[in-house]
């Protein structure tokens, strides 16, 4: 394995921690939309508050690594995507930095109105940022980002099909990894009704995803048959594996058996990526700009694996104790089996 190539690794990782950990955070500000305005939705929301309050800002930590990475090792291939996908990832942008303020906001508003306009942007945001960052993956994977500034067309790049669909996946996909997350999160406040609520948007949210995953074979096949061949060979076992992983979540969801269905989901979404990753090697670029090619010098690339040898050993201890009291309950200050309850502002 080249230095690039393990670059390439660091770099993959980082984005498999991203899709996990971001995308149940967005997938949570979808379940905090469409919660209703009952009783038990001012409940879900509450639940979602709770669950991700201390550690959403962190999980961003996995992308600013992973655009760290592109930017310093691959750097053609940075301008590249940047320049070519500058709406998509400018509007992914704007949705985080929207999504980042609702959240904040909505827990200081005095009057009722303006938390719920704040609960609306969180929520919007949450399915704006993963639709538009699932563009830039279909345009990357269908050949639509060539080498070279601004090379590739500024709208029909990520205005497609695969494009479209991809996005589609993604947003469908952090609903189903919040929503069994979640099931989690209410059997640990406690809260039985909860944990049945968001078993049942869990289950419709793997159907989403599985139908969209089925609608994508057609239209990658017609469209991205790069990544389709690549996905039907050399990265099918990871395929299946994800597969199994995912029929195993719904069997425990259905037979009312949450416990184990949260490794199993982030297996499922895991697989599947390091299956793309498979199907897209050699390239960054499909067809257009390998690993070794699009690499930077090699004291660069070494000074990068350094850095994050450094960061497996001081970093992610670190974030691992974070999400250890939080699962814990240790920093919302509640203890164990205790729901939380929606918060009223004053004056609402």
């Amino acid at each position: 394995m080249s230095s690039a190539e393990a670059v390439a690794g660091v770099l993959w990782i980082g984005a498999t921690l991203y899709a996990v950990f971001g995308g149940a955070d967005f997938g949570a500000g979808l379940w905090s939309l469409l919660a209703g305005r009952g009783e038990r939705g001012e409940r879900a929301r509450a639940l979602v508050d709770w669950a991700i309050g201390p550690v959403w800002e962190a999980n961003h930590v996995w992308l600013i690594f992973v655009l760290v990475v592109l930017w310093t090792a691959f750097s053609v291939a940075f301008s590249s995507i940047m320049s070519t996908l500058f709406i998509p990832l400018s509007l992914a942008a704007l949705g985080i930095v929207l999504r980042g303020s609702g959240f904040a906001f909505h827990k200081l508003a005095h009057q009722l109105h303006y938390r719920r306009l704040a609960e609306r942007i969180f929520g919007l945001s949450s399915l704006l940022t993963p639709f538009f960052m699932g563009t830039v993956v279909g345009a990357i994977a269908s050949g639509r980002v060539p080498v070279g500034n601004a090379a590739g067309d500024a709208l029909t790049s990520w205005l497609n099909g695969v494009s479209l669909l991809t996005g589609a996946l993604f947003v469908a996909t952090g609903a189903y990894l919040s929503a069994v997350f979640l099931v989690s999160d209410a059997r640990r406040a406690g809260d039985s009704d909860l944990e049945d609520y968001f078993s049942a948007r869990a289950l419709a949210a793997a159907l989403a995803a599985g139908a969209i995953a089925l609608a994508g074979i057609f239209v990658y096949r017609a469209d991205a048959r790069y990544i389709y061949d690549g996905l039907t060979s050399e990265g099918l076992p990871l395929v299946i594996l994800s597969g199994v992983c995912g029929l195993a979540v719904l069997a425990l969801l259905w037979r009312g058996k949450h416990r184990g269905a949260r490794p199993l989901a982030v297996g499922a979404v895991t697989a599947v990526i390091w299956g793309w990753g498979v199907a897209q090697y050699p390239y960054l670029l499909p067809q257009s700009l390998t690993i070794n090619d699009g690499a930077g010098a090699t004291a660069t690339l070494t000074a990068v694996l350094i850095v994050f040898g450094v960061a497996v050993v001081v970093v992610l201890p670190a974030l691992g104790f974070l999400y250890t009291l939080a699962q814990r309950s240790v920093l919302e200050g509640e203890g164990e089996g205790e729901a939380p309850r929606p918060v009223r502002p004053p004056g609402s």
